[in-house]
Parts: C-alpha cells; sequence; structure tokens
C-alpha cells in the first residue's frame, strides 16, 4: 500500500521505518528539510526494536508534500493536534477522492482539517479517521534513528464522515489489522489518552519539573496521588462517553496500568523501563501542555459544558494549567466546540454531521 506520512516526530519515523520493514510503499515529508537531511541523504531510518538494530531504507524521502500525497492510499498524520490544519492547507491541492487520512490521535482534528480543507476550496472527497494512540510507544534516539518500545494490539478507530466508516476501516486495516472501528470520530476523539494521562503528570508535578531536568512523570512521577487523580479525570472522560450515548468498551486508562486490555497490552512498566520518557519538560511549551491540555483537555470541558455533564476534574485541570501558562485555554483553544464551529449544533445536528459530513 502507498502511505505518505506527514511531519517529523517520533511517531512518523516509527511509521516510516515499521511499515517500510512491512513491504508498504512509505513516502516520509518533513517540512523542516535541515532536520530532514540525514534521512534524506541515507534514504533510510535506523530502526531500534526487540528484534535489534538495523537501517530501513524508505521508498520516498521528500520535503515536497505534494510527491509525499499524490497517489498515497492513506496519509498518516500521528503529529501534533496544532500541526494538524497546517498540514491540511498544505496537502489540500494534492488530495483526491477516496483517499484516508490518519490521525493518532486527533482530539477531533478529523472535524478541524475536513473544515480547513472545506473553506480553503477542496473538494476532494477525504475520509478522515482519529484513534486514541499511536501505534507505537517510541521515541528518537537521534536525527535518523527511533526507538520502538512496543506495537499497539488495539486502535479504536472512529470515522469522519462516519457513512464512510467501512471502506476508510478496510484501507487502515491493511496496514493495522489492531484498528477496531468505533462509532464515529467524536468517540474517536474521546479514546484520546494524552488528554487523561498527561495534565495530572505534568501538572501535579510542576515543582519537580521546573526544579530538575532528570526527571521522568512517568516513573516517580507516577504515585498514588495523582492516579487518584487520573482515574477521576478518566471516569469524567467515560461518562462523558455514556451520556453522548457511545457505548462501550471505553478503554479505561487504569488498564494502562494493571492488566493487558489497553492499547498497548501491558505497557506502562515497558514504558518505564526504556527510559526513553526521562526527558526535560518545559511546562510552558511541551506537548503535553500545548497539545494534551490546551487542545485535547480544552475539548473535553467544552463538550461536557455544552451538554451539562459534570467535570470538575477536567475544568479544575485546565484551570491550573492556564494560571501556569498566563492564559484562559477555553477561550484560546483552536480545538473546543465554540471554535470548531459546531457550538450551536444540538446533540441531533452534531450527530448527523459527524454520520454525513458537510457534502450530504
Amino acid at each position: 500500500m502507498k502511505v505518505a506520512v506527514l511531519g517529523g516526530g517520533h511517531g512518523c519515523y516509527a511509521a516510516a521505518a515499521d511499515l517500510s520493514e512491512q513491504g508498504h510503499e512509505v513516502r516520509l515529508w518533513r517540512r523542516d528539510r535541515a532536520a530532514l537531511e540525514p534521512v534524506l541523504r541515507d534514504k533510510a531510518i535506523t530502526l531500534v526494536d526487540q528484534h535489534g538494530r538495523r537501517a530501513v531504507p524508505i521508498a520516498l524521502v521528500t520535503g515536497e508534500i505534494g510527491d509525499a500525497v499524490r497517489g498515497a492510499d492513506l496519509l498518516f498524520v500521528p503529529g501534533p493536534a496544532f500541526a494538524q490544519c497546517d498540514i491540511a492547507r498544505a496537502a489540500g491541492p494534492f488530495l483526491h477522492d477516496g483517499q484516508v487520512v490518519f490521525l493518532a490521535p486527533g482530539s477531533l482534528g478529523s472535524i478541524a482539517m475536513a473544515r480547513t480543507l472545506r473553506e480553503g476550496g477542496v473538494r476532494a472527497q477525504v475520509r478522515f479517521a482519529e484513534t486514541g494512540t499511536l501505534p507505537w510507544l517510541c521515541r528518537k534516539h537521534g536525527p535518523a534513528e527511533v526507538a520502538i518500545t512496543m506495537r499497539a494490539t488495539r486502535l479504536p478507530t472512529g470515522v469522519f464522515p462516519a457513512r464512510h466508516r467501512d471502506s476508510a476501516i478496510a484501507v487502515i486495516r491493511a496496514i493495522w489489522p489492531s484498528v477496531e472501528p468505533i462509532e464515529d470520530a467524536l468517540s474517536g476523539a474521546l479514546m484520546n489518552a494524552g488528554p487523561i494521562i498527561h495534565p495530572p503528570l505534568i501538572l501535579m508535578n510542576a515543582g519537580p519539573l521546573e526544579h530538575s531536568r532528570n526527571y521522568d512523570i512517568h516513573n516517580e512521577g507516577t504515585q498514588p496521588a495523582v492516579r487518584r487523580v487520573t482515574d477521576r479525570l478518566d471516569a469524567e472522560r467515560i461518562a462523558l462517553r455514556v451520556a453522548l450515548g457511545y457505548g462501550p468498551e471505553h478503554f479505561p486508562l487504569s488498564d494502562h496500568y494493571n492488566n493487558d486490555r489497553w492499547m498497548y497490552g501491558d505497557s506502562h512498566q515497558r514504558l518505564v523501563e526504556s527510559g526513553d520518557w526521562r526527558e526535560p519538560i518545559d511546562l510552558l511549551s511541551h506537548r503535553y501542555m500545548r497539545e494534551d491540555v490546551e487542545y485535547g483537555l480544552a475539548l473535553l470541558v467544552s463538550i461536557a459544558r455544552k451538554f451539562a455533564i459534570e467535570s470538575p476534574i477536567a475544568s479544575g485541570l485546565l484551570a491550573i494549567a492556564g494560571a501556569i501558562c498566563s492564559s484562559d485555554f477555553l477561550q484560546t483553544s483552536p480545538r473546543t466546540l465554540v471554535r470548531l464551529g459546531l457550538a450551536a449544533l444540538d446533540e441531533q445536528r452534531l450527530r448527523a454531521l459527524l454520520h454525513d459530513g458537510w457534502s450530504a
């Protein structure tokens, strides 16, 4: 299958190497040509996993997005939510009917990207899908090297518009058999683990993070008090899913810590043992704040307020994060229902949009 991997982060390099090794034709695009140069020069990425360390050739490495997108069956976009609309604008002129754009995860980026294309005059009939996490636990070890700690065993995935769910899921499953279809893109957005696991970890460890660069929020930062808050926050996410009529399975985050039912299986201990998540975290700029709080958590709170569903933990964490960043994220986030243009829709009209899209 022809796969365009769009971006330059951990997930993009893992995708390029892993999918190339599986026999897919991968086109890797990255906007930052200087950062791409080591991969561009060798046309390969070094992959490190349980099978060892080896160089994996990539079919096409390019700084021109059109070269990656034209003729691709699937566009894989694992980058941060704040990059999604820019990627949509850049890729828009080269899209064609039937392509699938897969966000991992999304934070309702499917709606944001589709709206961006529509407002830009792009009429290609593209299907969007989003899931709850990356297909890998992975970290880059260098400018052309990526380590994969674990591969996802379950990827609950929603499609926009949902009327094209079966055809879109078939394309994605040809690459990731672990994909499990769920109701729609909003259901997929409410599977996103980042806005649940990361806000308590960075906000309740704010002091140690500002004091020390040698700190792992997933190891010494994951203490019982933090876990109790995380469990309450996740309960609010699940209550929101239930109130909106989404059925189980809800993939409770407690499974990430306690058993093998979660998206990566029994993963928390492997994540800690790898040491790859011991990193400096700037609370003002890190992706955990600017994506998982400013986009993901703000989305959860905006949905809860729209439908009068209690969310005291999510609202409180969002307020604390805003104080740290001197901002009101519920007002400034690009990913609230207001900013997505969905605030005026009642539940019935929202469901119709999620199923049919704008063009039906």
